[in-house]
């Protein structure tokens, strides 16, 4: 399971987190808690992110824009199944079904900016995963010695450059791979300057009784100064258990029925 969460360094920690800094982080929160309840069984993956925006716009944050929530399975972290968190009429995804027994990386990503993140250096890029789905006859002879280190040592999940043994030759062959798109980037994104950025991450796996929550994070007090969602339908679906409650005494029942 992955998980992912935003803190902020203060010298007093029993202090509440106040400003934007509050806000951001209380968005991201308020999202994800949004997503527990609507990633569920028999619901649409269309309809999971309807509510992110109106949160956001409750602490005068925005959602960033391209972060997917994946559907993942054995050695996969971002299958073809996902949740779009800021859907636009330019940008969208095919309209699914939650099912039982999926698990899904909730991720949720909050600005205080416009949302619009962008890689300013590619040479930042230092972490890569290996695109199953690509193949390619490669030239370079230190491309192919990188390539198949890759699938020796990385088949499948993310790795850093730093993992690979001669850094010279994968230095060589990393920009015949990028360019036939053998390997998926993780650049560094950037925000405008002076703008805040909240991240929430965790693993859930979805069960006929309710969701549950794999991988969890800590809270820090937030003094958001009064901010906080106001409509009803959401702080209503925020209050819902994410896993219905068990009954009871229904062996007992059965088993006296069967006596009678």
């Amino acid at each position: 399971s992955v998980a992912a969460y935003t803190v902020v360094a203060q010298e007093d920690k029993t202090k509440p987190v106040t400003g934007r800094a509050a806000d951001v982080i209380a968005a991201a929160r308020d999202a994800f808690q949004v997503a527990l309840r609507t990633i569920r069984p028999g619901k649409l993956t269309t309809e999971a992110s309807d509510k992110f925006g109106d949160v956001c716009k409750a602490y005068d944050c925005t959602m960033l824009d391209g972060v997917l929530t994946h559907v993942q399975k054995r050695f996969i972290l971002d299958g073809n199944k996902v949740v779009l968190n800021t859907p636009t009429s330019e940008e969208g995804v095919e309209e699914d079904e939650f099912l039982v027994n999926e698990v899904y990386a909730i991720d949720i990503l909050v600005s205080t900016g416009e949302g619009k993140p962008r890689c300013l250096d590619e040479k930042q890029t230092t972490v890569y995963k290996r695109a199953l789905d690509r193949e390619y006859n490669l030239k370079m002879k230190a491309s192919r010695a990188l390539f198949s280190e890759i699938n020796r040592k990385f088949p499948a999940l993310p790795f850093t450059l730093r993992a690979i043994e001669d850094q010279r030759t994968a230095k060589l062959g990393l920009v015949e791979l990028c360019n036939h798109e053998l390997l998926h980037e993780y650049p560094v994104l950037y925000e405008k300057p002076g703008e805040l950025v909240a991240h929430f991450k965790s693993t859930v796996l979805l069960m006929q009784n309710g969701s549950d929550q794999l991988s969890s994070f800590p809270l820090q007090e937030l003094d958001t100064g009064g901010k906080q969602v106001e409509d009803e339908e959401i702080k209503a679906l925020m209050t819902q258990s994410i896993k219905k409650a068990k009954r009871k005494g229904g062996k007992k029942k059965k088993k006296k029925e069967a006596a009678a």
